[in-house]
């Protein structure tokens, strides 16, 4: 018994450690995102990656799910005969939920693992510790770069796949399933409120903090070589992915919450 209670009281410490050294992380990193000096060529480089070249995935994710959620509300609705509703349902769903969510998830995966593997690779490398000989700071020139660009280009990111997702739904609608296109469009904007698209933004900016932040976290404490590089890599993909889910209720709850 006595072991079985050593064990949890040993996780559960160095849970509150790990819980806050990466909250001691992130106090530390947003402090250094407004004093300068800036480094505005790792900037527009950051700008660049998280933004420009996850377009591809994130409109090929948005409009496949505007596609398969017209399929699937067709086929609930038509049980009603509440056809008329289905262009409010994709829209209100992709600018609230969907949008955000699922370009949070796919970002994760594309630039959380991508950071946490190329600042695990420096520090394993020792390329921080040069960087802090040189009298350059890791954290202005490393993490605040990528910390602004998640906040910046992850809601231009969404903002692209909600019109992306709202057009493959409207294809699909209107060329699949037969509805009039003018009717179709004029459902889609009757009852879109700017707060729906604002909230899907605001999401989107902490996701794009939570990812960039992750991926340097995980990136900046590894250690081991290339397999601790690895599991730093695994660990930012799988802490970000977690923390956007617990985010989006949280956010949802106080953003509609009644």
């Amino acid at each position: 018994m006595l072991n079985f209670l050593r064990t949890i009281g040993r996780y559960f410490l160095a849970f509150l450690n790990a819980t806050g050294a990466f909250f001691l992380f992130a106090f530390i990193s947003v402090s250094h995102c407004f004093r300068p000096p800036f480094y505005f060529r790792q900037w527009g480089r950051q700008f660049f990656e998280i933004g420009y070249l996850s377009l591809p995935v994130v409109g090929l994710t948005a409009i496949f799910t505007g596609m398969v959620l017209v399929l699937q509300s067709y086929t609930g609705f038509s049980r009603f005969s509440a056809e008329s509703s289905i262009a409010t349902v994709v829209v209100l769903s992709m600018t609230r939920e969907l949008g955000p969510v699922l370009a949070g998830l796919m970002v994760a995966g594309r630039i959380g693992a991508s950071i946490a593997a190329e600042i695990g690779t420096m520090r394993v490398t020792e390329q921080i510790d040069a960087l802090s000989t040189l009298s350059t700071n890791p954290f202005k020139y490393l993490i605040v770069p990528r910390l602004w660009a998640g906040v910046i280009m992850l809601p231009l990111l969404v903002l692209t796949a909600d019109a992306i997702g709202v057009f493959g739904g409207y294809l699909v609608a209107t060329y699949k399933l037969g509805f009039n296109a003018a009717i179709y469009i004029n459902q889609t904007f009757t009852y879109l409120k700017a707060e729906d698209v604002n909230s899907g933004l605001i999401k989107a900016a902490v996701f794009g903090f939570i990812i960039t932040l992750s991926g340097s976290y995980a990136g900046f404490n590894s250690k081991g070589g290339a397999q601790g590089v690895g599991a730093a890599t695994t660990s930012a993909v799988v802490s970000a992915s977690i923390l956007i889910l617990i985010c989006n209720y949280l956010l949802t709850a106080i953003l509609f919450g009644t």
